[in-house]
């Protein structure tokens, strides 16, 4: 079955990846790119190239996920010309660079907007038309530090990352009821393939930053390196893409809740798994199971 999807931060990494996989797949996709006529242009330009090469329906929408008035005049410019979102890809992030003392308090609200409050502004202008269909599926593109090995220097990232996650385990359990279906999809470490790190936000407060570099001296740099010698040399970032397509094309009240894809094998599907048990045993002591599963067209 063709969906319609949005996908946000769609100008590179997963999300450029996730939007070429998806359209290749059938589906018709919206690359929710910000500044699409400013520094973002020749993204939208390799993503229109994508769609005539290939005749696939992958189109771009200008969305910035840091502004209301913009999520929802891309909500509506979707709806408008294809009737309806069905599908959210929650993408849109960014990572950083330090220690965690030198990022000023402003900074870690930015992180935290971009990662987690985003996704409330995107879910509060299309879950009104996916709870009047009953049908529709959130993506969440998370991340392996939530439950796995967390290297240092990446600590609001991290954080956000975590508060993203138990952000979506809450929406699964609250859509249930609706038809909507909630997965989360757990990218591991990929040094290379996304810029992710080439993006970076470092410190804003450089005094402590260099006050840690006197003790921790090029610690930042070996963490990149170390983290690279983990993955192995086949890791492939396409897989992410991959995977998220699966989740999509799975039959409704039947998708998966969490997709690990982590190559470095950093302990998180481990600890995810018994977290997520832990929850469905927690569920059902309460007396309320049915909560996590979602309700079809048949009351299943």
């Amino acid at each position: 079955m063709s969906h319609v999807i949005l996908v946000t931060g769609a100008s590179s990494g997963f999300g450029a990846l996730a939007a070429r996989a998806l359209a290749d797949a059938g589906h018709t996709v919206y690359a929710g790119i910000r500044q699409t006529t400013g520094r973002n242009a020749p993204a939208v330009a390799d993503a229109l190239a994508h769609a005539d090469t290939h005749g696939v329906a992958l189109r771009t929408v200008e969305l910035d996920v840091s502004d209301q008035e913009s999520v929802d005049a891309a909500v509506e410019s979707v709806t408008a010309a294809a009737g309806g979102v069905d599908v959210v890809v929650h993408n849109a992030g960014h990572m950083v660079l330090g220690p965690a003392e030198a990022f000023t308090p402003e900074q870690l609200a930015e992180i935290y907007d971009t990662n987690v409050l985003s996704t409330q502004r995107v879910n509060r202008a299309v879950l009104p038309q996916m709870r009047a269909r009953r049908d529709g599926l959130l993506v969440w593109v998370g991340s392996s530090s939530t439950y796995g090995g967390t290297p240092p220097y990446l600590a609001p990232y991290f954080g956000a990352k975590a508060a993203m996650d138990h952000l979506a385990k809450s929406y699964a359990v609250e859509l249930s009821r609706f038809g909507i279906d909630t997965s989360l999809v757990v990218p591991g470490v990929f040094t290379s393939g996304t810029n992710h790190f080439a993006h970076a936000m470092h410190p804003r407060d450089t005094a402590t930053a260099e006050a840690y570099e006197a003790e921790y001296a090029g610690l930042m740099d070996d963490v990149g390196k170390r983290l690279a010698a983990m993955t192995p040399p086949d890791a492939d970032v396409a897989e992410v893409a991959r995977r998220i397509v699966d989740v999509v094309g799975a039959p409704k009240g039947r998708r998966p809740f969490r997709v690990t894809v982590d190559p470095a094998g950093d302990g998180s599907e481990a600890v995810s798994d018994l977290a997520d048990r832990v929850r469905t045993e927690f569920y059902a002591r309460i007396g309320f199971p049915d909560l996590l599963r979602t309700r079809t067209s048949h009351g299943g």
